[in-house]
């Protein structure tokens, strides 16, 4: 899963959604120096990554793409699956999908100072470009897979990663409807635990 399933599998609480989305560049106990409610939203996105790198639905989709993308063929479905999110987003949320991504954006502007280096860093570029929204088009995910691709040195070959979305879309799409299902159960489960 990528930004907008993290963020949106963490509930209501915006120090979790918070916690969830800068955990990529906290390592081990680093965590530890935030305050609770970010931990927990760290300790979730953990989880999070666990629970979705084992799942056979997930490996399922993976699969496709091992041949031509190796090891960062999760990282291109944590993609493709954040676009299946944004674009059915009415069926998973109330809230529109615009209003949910700018109440995300001013949340990391009014805690600025608990953010991570790492967060702060990409936060204007994230704005910017609207990361967060654009996954709702094959056009924006060519356009983050192609960023992607160049922190690699365009060696991943992410950049073409689109092709196969277009591909198999319809397979994708129903691996992942059956895939949010299982992990929005198990979050909400660990989110009761908190």
């Amino acid at each position: 899963m990528n930004f907008l399933a993290h963020i949106y599998l963490s509930g209501n609480n915006e120090y979790i959604k918070i916690g969830n989305f800068m955990a990529d560049g906290i390592r081990g106990k680093q965590f530890e120096k935030y305050p609770e409610a970010i931990q927990k939203g760290i300790l979730l996105h953990r989880a999070i990554d666990t629970f979705t790198d084992e799942h056979p639905l997930f490996r399922q989709s993976t699969k496709r793409l091992h041949e031509r993308y190796h090891h960062y063929a999760g990282v291109i479905v944590d993609i493709y699956y954040d676009h299946f999110l944004a674009k059915n987003w009415e069926k998973y949320s109330e809230e529109n999908l615009d209003d949910f991504v700018s109440e995300f954006y001013q949340s990391l502007h009014q805690n600025h100072a608990v953010l991570s280096e790492k967060t702060k860093n990409i936060l204007p570029y994230m704005e910017k470009q609207n990361w967060l929204s654009s996954y709702q088009t094959i056009e924006g995910i060519h356009q983050i897979l192609t960023q992607m691709d160049r922190r690699t040195q365009n060696n991943s070959n992410m950049r073409f990663a689109s092709e196969e979305l277009l591909a198999f879309y319809d397979e994708f799409e129903n691996e992942f409807t059956l895939f949010f299902e299982d992990i929005r159960n198990y979050c909400s489960q660990k989110l009761n635990k908190f």
